[in-house]
Order: structure tokens, then sequence, then C-alpha cells
């Protein structure tokens, strides 16, 4: 016999680091053809942060994003950054990518003022991917665009003018998350992110079996820097979630806290263990914290498919599961009991 099942849940992440710093860095280079390198500590590991990143700089330098080239290759020669971890990329990592963006425009109004235009810096301003002198931008030879300004700064005499743009951000003094060492005592997290997820199953009370039909998540991320990497986000964390939720089992006290034969027992779900009917959406309630009103969620998109689950398990049967992974033992021993 199946049983159909209803559920919700209302969940939220914060975004940054919490309780310790969270410094980043960054640094931009004007290439002799005028494009730029991008050169950022923040790993990417499959979670887009060099294309969110690429963004912010070609937004910020006001450029097309083909002309921006990230390298993030190897921590040898990256900037600092705390890391890929607490949903902190998007919200910590742009602020210094920014900074940097905007140090290498300064430079290059210095440097088009002294060598180019020959006036003071304060004559001179930088936009839409060109410096020029006020109120003569139209004029010739008062007017520069960065594929000009890229080989006059590499062969310019008597010396090499090699402009980088550097930034580095810390969230505040005293770090975003500062707490007392004391006590452990620490402010509210500035930046959280809040999601809701929707499900719709069936329990199979003969074998146990929980079977999902429809799976909607919608978040409110502050701005979507990306909308199609958020909603790939949503739909990862999905996979993540269905596995701590029903199939993924850890074995603690038993000496070997994982799976002895993790190919046969640590079964990870994958696209074909989706419900039949998968949606995601966006909320976008602009972040004061953030690059133009972005932050972090990505960790959240997997915490809220198990109470979700749960809720809709109680909805078919009436009966509360206390644990996870929701196991087909598991339910047929609740069913019995």
């Amino acid at each position: 016999m199946k049983k159909k099942g209803v559920g919700f849940s209302l969940v939220l992440h914060p975004s940054g680091n919490k309780g310790a710093d969270d410094p980043s860095s960054a640094a931009v280079q004007l290439k002799p053809d005028g494009t730029y390198v991008l050169l950022i500590g923040c790993s990417d590991i499959g979670n887009g942060s060099v294309t969110i990143m690429r963004q912010i700089a070609a937004e910020t330098l006001e450029c097309p994003i083909d002309d921006v080239f990230c390298s993030n290759f190897a921590d040898d020669f990256a900037p600092l950054s705390q890391g890929a971890f607490a949903s902190r990329s998007t919200l910590i990592d742009s602020h210094a990518v920014e900074n940097a963006c905007l140090d290498l425009k300064e430079k290059v109004r210095i440097w088009a003022a002294e060598k180019a235009f020959h006036c003071g810096a304060d004559e001179v301003e930088v936009g839409n991917n060109k410096v020029w002198i006020k109120e003569h931008e139209d004029e010739e030879g008062k007017s520069m665009t960065m594929a000009e300004v890229g080989p006059a700064t590499y062969v310019a005499a008597p010396t090499l003018d090699f402009i980088v743009g550097t930034g580095y951000w810390m969230p505040d003094e005293k770090g975003a998350h500062a707490h007392d060492p004391l006590t452990g005592a620490m402010p509210a997290v500035k930046a959280i992110s809040y999601g809701c997820v929707y499900v719709e199953l069936d329990v199979d009370t003969d074998t146990g079996v929980i079977d999902l039909r429809k799976c909607y998540q919608t978040w409110e991320v502050g701005k979507a820097i990306n909308p199609l990497l958020v909603k790939n986000q949503i739909n990862g964390g999905l996979s993540i979630g269905i596995g701590f939720t029903m199939t993924e089992d850890m074995y603690p006290g038993s000496g070997l806290d994982y799976a002895p034969d993790m190919l046969g027992d640590y079964y990870v779900p994958t696209f074909m263990d989706y419900p039949d009917e998968v949606k995601a959406a966006i909320a976008e309630v602009p972040c004061p914290y953030g690059v133009q009103g972005a932050k972090g969620f990505s960790e959240g998109s997997s915490n809220g498919i198990g109470p979700a689950v749960m809720n809709a398990f109680h909805d078919a049967t009436g009966i509360w599961l206390d644990n996870y992974p929701m196991t087909p033992e598991k339910v047929l021993r609740a069913l019995r009991a």
C-alpha cells in the first residue's frame, strides 16, 4: 500500500566565517592588449566562484566579461583568501575583487594624467573601459580606450609602467562575526540566506521505500549575480539532501566511522534518484553587506530537504521518525511499531 504525504520546511544559512576574522585579497593586471588578468585566492571547487568573480570584475571595470581572464590554478601565487567554506566566497571575496578593480582604475587615471594627457589627475575620469579628460571625452587625443592604454603602459619610456590593482577586505576591524573569547558570545550574523522547501512523496508500507515525487525550493540569496549558477546550486544541494535524508549511513562506535564497503554500502544519490518533478526559484532582497547586494547560500541548499521529507512522512503515516537516514528498514520498524 502506498500512502501520500506533503511536507514543508523553512531553513536559513549564514554567509561568511562565524566567530573569526575573514580576510580576502585579490589582484588585477592590465595586459598589453587592454584586457585583464584577475588573480583570486578563493578556490573554485565547482561552486562557480571564478565565474562570479569575473562578473564582479567586469562590472567594476566596466568592460566585457570576455576581457577578464581569472587565474585560479594554484595557491602558490594566488592572493590570500580563507577558502571555499562557510558559504563565504560570493559575500567576502567579491569585496576584495571590487577593491582591486577600483585600485587599478585609479592607477590608470594617474598614469593617463601624467604620461598621456599631461594634466592633473583630478582632471581625468575612468569609466566605460576607457580614460579621458573631463568634458573632452569625444575630442581627439584627449581620451584613450583600455586597448590603447594597455600597450602604451608597456612601451612607455624610460621605464615600464606595469599597472596592477590590488584589493583587500576584512569585514570590519574586529571581524564580521567577532566573538568574546571568554564567553563565546558574538553579535548576530550579518548575512543570512533563507529557504523554503516543499516535497510530495509516497511511502510504500509493504517495503518501507520512500519515493520522492516532487521537490520545489525557493531561496532568498540577496542578489543573484548569476541566476543559472544559483539554480544549479539549489539542484546540486538536493542531491546532498537526499543522501543524508534517505541513504547515506555511518557506523559510529564500531571503530570505523564510515561504511566498511564504501562502494556497496555508502550509497550516494545521482540524478536518477531525483524526484520526478524538481523546480528551483530565486527571491532577491539585496543584502546591504554584499557587493551588488549579493550574499552566499550554497551550503543551505542541502539543509531543507531532510525536515521537509520527515514532515511529509509524518503527513503520510502519522509517525515521526527521529533520525536520519530514513531507510526502508527504519520505516518498516516504525510502521510495525
